[in-house]
């Protein structure tokens, strides 16, 4: 593909994720916004970098403009899968209170001319980009053939995994430096030590039958240790517990007088949020 000057009309006939700044004041509508940014990355100077969920490249094209010696970006699932016609068997099956069968996505709803892909081709043609694109299933991809990268990211992926710890000790197979991992995670107030994942199995998640488990930050930290990294920084961490309300004079007494604890000292709400966290070989 041969895109020197792209227009926006151009671009806006591609749906896109990511929201890719291709010079000339063009840039693609993505529906992942905002991007993480630079300063929660490690430097990619001179470095061979594998992009693992890579959709339509922003990360990829990040890191070979920061310097990289060498950037791949692996997809399978966001390329190939009809996200539509597998969105409406999955609304089918919600209205029958049933279960999909997700193995569908590679037999009746995998497209073998990869649509999803046409964002990252177009992308890479207008900034006469060098990366490599890689169609592969990380879950099941022969780590032998990748070879071992310097920096490895694995950004919204993992919650995504039915099983993570597996997939971390790939991910540590083909890290030769640092993975940088985001993820969902949840954050317990009263358990927020704790290395914990809650489990989601029927779509409960966004109504994403795709989303598994969201870990802890301290369940991350484990699993990556687990999975044979030897130091873990978190680079993004849960979001700072908020004051309580001030509560009215009339309820406070009250509350004493009946011998009663707050129910804000009480109650152990959970918030979602985006982790990140940088895991050494």
């Amino acid at each position: 593909m041969s895109v020197s000057h792209p227009t926006q009309e151009q671009v806006d006939a591609i749906l896109w994720f990511h929201s890719i700044d291709l010079g000339g004041g063009v840039v693609t509508k993505g529906l992942s916004q905002p991007q993480m940014p630079e300063d929660q990355f490690p430097s990619f100077a001179g470095r061979s970098v594998l992009d693992i969920g890579a959709w339509d490249g922003y990360y990829s094209f990040m890191a070979e403009r920061l310097g990289a010696s060498r950037v791949v970006a692996l997809d399978h699932y966001a390329w190939g899968v009809d996200m539509v016609a597998r969105g409406e068997y999955w609304t089918e099956c919600i209205a029958r209170g049933e279960l999909p069968d997700q193995s569908r996505d590679v037999t009746d709803f995998w497209l073998p001319e990869l649509p999803g892909r046409r964002g990252f081709e177009f992308a890479a043609a207008a900034l006469g980009s060098k990366v490599e694109p890689r169609l592969a299933d990380f879950t099941t991809v022969d780590i032998s053939e990748l070879g071992v990268f310097d920096v490895v990211l694995y950004l919204g992926v993992l919650y995504h995994m039915k099983e993570p710890l597996t997939c971390l000790e790939r991910l540590r197979s083909v890290t030769k430096g640092v993975a940088v991992i985001e993820t969902l995670a949840v954050h317990l107030q009263l358990l927020e030590h704790s290395s914990l994942m809650q489990f989601y199995g029927a779509g409960e998640l966004n109504h994403d039958f795709g989303n598994w488990y969201v870990p802890t930050i301290d369940g991350l930290h484990a699993l990556c240790r687990a999975a044979g990294f030897s130091s873990v920084q978190t680079v993004v961490g849960p979001p700072q517990p908020q004051a309580p309300k001030p509560e009215p004079l009339r309820a406070r007494v009250g509350r004493r007088l009946a011998g009663l604890e707050r129910p804000d000292d009480l109650s152990a709400p959970s918030e979602l949020y985006r982790a990140v966290v940088h895991a050494f070989v």
